[in-house]
């Protein structure tokens, strides 16, 4: 008798694929889940913005590894509301050959507009009903 698969459906799916994939894309997806995991959320109670960590950005930078060093310089940013966009960046350099450099800068520009929207949660709020 064959030993019982452990894990629940999805786990055992998620290994499947990540079986089939190439190195090149396990790295892709593991970075993905990493991201997904690094779901930066305001500790309860805070009252004033987080500052990023900027570090510098390598000569020569995969677009994984520009997720990464911006989800680390931006840790404050709610994951989940760049998900969409940072997937959809990822895909065009992917699957349709957008150049690293051009989709990284698209990306740093989105965690900074991201980072904008962030400070406004932090505004003042005109409390007399005026516009």
């Amino acid at each position: 008798m064959l030993p019982q698969p452990t894990g629940s459906a999805a786990e055992r799916r998620l290994a499947k694929l990540y079986r089939s994939l190439s190195p090149a894309d396990r790295d892709t997806l593991i970075a993905f889940a990493e991201f997904l995991v690094q779901r930066g959320r305001p500790e309860p109670g805070e009252t004033m913005p987080r500052e990023p960590k900027p570090t510098t950005r390598p000569d020569k930078e995969t677009v994984v590894g520009a997720i990464k060093r911006l989800s680390q310089s931006y840790d404050m940013l709610e994951r989940d509301s760049l998900l969409n966009e940072t997937s959809a960046l990822m895909s065009a350099h992917l699957l349709q050959g957008r150049g690293a450099a051009e989709v990284i800068d698209d990306l740093e520009a989105l965690f900074a507009r991201h980072y904008q929207d962030y400070l406004t949660t932090f505004a003042p709020q005109d409390r007399t009903g005026s516009a």
